[in-house]
């Protein structure tokens, strides 16, 4: 049993110690994906994911995975491609296309579900000053890219393509060096996160650290 969430009323999330361990961290449902229910939930550390069809879920993991920039590992491989100068990275030229981009199908994936619903919000977002995208670019050739939402100093990743080798790593290098955060939300634990410095830390620290750099949520 989940919470329903009225969209009706003004934004409300039960507390994030309800998530379910099975399926891992559901909070919730329902709801509205407008910019005042996504910035509260985001200040929280929940964040929406649903396929087409289904209502709007809430989601808060534990462990979460996350990035501090100051300990973001540059692999050979990635230095000498960053050395080449090959390729030329951009904030916030092209977030129709990066969205877009991480929304299609994938060679070996069954879909990404960032959904047309989802598109809509995160351009809402992002028209708001809220979500932000890096680009990747050989020649005018869009390449790689990552979309996310940022609050304070923290940076809630929400996905990244690429179409070259190390394109989106190269985004991620960009993000953690710019010097706007001091933490990067990850969500959920993959070996190619990990292999860029990601770790996993507890629901509490998590929040902890959201209440230090994001600001209250309430």
């Amino acid at each position: 049993m989940i919470y329903w969430l009225e969209p009706a009323l003004k934004p409300h999330f039960p507390d994030t110690s309800e998530a379910l361990d099975e399926p891992a961290g559901l909070l919730a449902a329902g709801g509205q994906l407008s910019v005042d229910w996504l910035l509260l939930a985001y200040r929280k550390g929940i964040f929406p994911w649903f396929s087409e069809g289904e209502p709007i879920l809430w989601w808060s993991p534990a462990p979460r995975t996350v990035l501090y920039p100051q300990h973001f590992h540059t692999s050979r491989s990635l230095r000498k491609l960053e050395r080449q100068a090959r390729y030329r990275i951009t904030e916030d030229q092209d977030f129709d296309a990066v969205i877009a981009a991480c929304a299609a199908d994938r060679p070996g994936q069954r879909g990404t579900r960032i959904n047309a619903l989802m598109i809509d919000a995160y351009r809402r977002m992002h028209r708001a000053g809220h979500a932000h995208s890096i680009e990747c670019r050989d020649g005018g050739e869009l390449i790689g890219g990552l979309y996310g939402i940022a609050i304070g100093n923290v940076f809630f990743g929400e996905s990244m393509f690429s179409l070259r080798a190390n394109a989106s790593k190269l985004c991620l290098k960009h993000l953690a060096e710019c010097g706007h955060y001091e933490l990067i939300d990850c969500q959920m634990s993959t070996a190619h996160l990990q292999s860029l410095g990601a770790i996993e830390i507890s629901r509490e620290t998590f929040e902890s650290e959201l209440a230090r750099w994001a600001g209250p949520a309430d």
